[in-house]
């Protein structure tokens, strides 16, 4: 039949169609999610559920994923637009990764995806692994935007690997949050791990696995901060989970309690969440290599709309 994955919806759907919070909560698409409901994959406090039918806070979505028809997830050569290449050489490839990409195909995601993106490109990517996650060394959700490294050769997959798990890349984001922090320049670490209640919600708890994030505010605005965020780990959901501990969550993620209102003015649809930098140890020359990413359009637009919001 299929794997059921179920999840009770947050405040900040509420009033949402069931196929816009299938695609906020579980990671997929807004096409794959209606084409579940349509298939009667989805049930709405157990009863099944059309697309267009309406949640509210504190339902109960389970969503039946067929199974794949075979054991791995095929590769499928297929362009991603709006992904540019930063930088490309023999070891490696640095990619600006748009909203609504994965970082490698996956069950249950039809959507694009970094590697396939790549392969569609005509780059070659040739490190141990299962096919459709070659040259993948850390990721990115599919809600964030941004910097991410593909390895191209084993060696380099080999080295940036440990590079990550060893914490000596530099990974620099920018994220608009709710309120203004408390104090302005801070360090959270505080373990994380899978929600007891909520399959693919993560959150701060003493079994969780250590996680460190450092921030930084860099622009105070009415009811909301832009803050420069380092990270020390790589927890899945990292960032987002420890903002929303410290009750200041990424505007546009109300998985983790942003105000919709808020997003809805600031005309997000997701979490306002960029990687803008990176740095590490080149594989190939050992030199210290950075990059940078810009903000696209629509973070853009609601850092534009707060600047021209009166102070009150």
């Amino acid at each position: 039949m299929g794997d059921a994955r179920t999840l009770f919806v947050p405040d900040g759907l509420d009033g949402e169609r069931v196929d816009a919070a299938i695609a906020r909560l579980f990671g997929f698409s807004r096409t794959r999610a209606a084409e579940l409901a349509a298939d009667g994959m989805v049930t709405l406090n157990e009863r099944v559920s059309p697309k267009s039918a309406r949640v509210s806070a504190g339902d109960v979505l389970e969503v039946v994923i067929p199974d794949a028809p075979s054991a791995g997830v095929e590769l499928v050569a297929e362009p991603v637009p709006g992904m540019s290449i930063v930088h490309d050489d023999d070891d490696l490839v640095v990619v600006d990764k748009p909203v609504g990409v994965a970082a490698h195909p996956s069950v249950g995601w039809t959507g694009p995806n970094v590697v396939s993106g790549l392969a569609a490109a005509g780059y070659r990517i040739a490190t141990s692994g299962a096919s459709e996650r070659q040259g993948i060394v850390s990721r990115l959700d599919v809600g964030t935007s941004g910097l991410m490294v593909v390895a191209k050769s084993e060696y380099a997959y080999s080295r940036l690997k440990h590079a990550f798990r060893s914490r000596t890349v530099d990974k620099t984001y920018h994220a608009l949050v709710q309120g203004l922090p408390d104090p302005m320049t801070g360090t959270v670490d505080a373990p994380i791990g899978r929600h007891p209640a909520h399959e693919f919600k993560f959150a701060v708890m003493a079994s969780g696995k250590p996680a460190v994030t450092h921030y930084e505010v860099i622009e105070a605005f009415h009811g909301a901060s832009l803050l420069e965020i380092k990270l020390e780990t790589g927890r899945t959901h990292q960032i987002r989970v420890h903002l929303s501990a410290l009750h200041h969550p990424c505007c546009g993620d109300p998985l983790y309690g942003a105000d919709p209102k808020v997003s809805a003015r600031l005309g997000l649809d997701r979490q306002w969440l960029h990687a803008v930098g990176l740095g590490f140890e080149h594989p190939g020359t050992g030199e210290w290599v950075t990059f940078a990413s810009p903000y696209p359009a629509d973070l853009e637009h609601a850092l534009d709309v707060l600047a021209d919001s009166p102070a009150r």
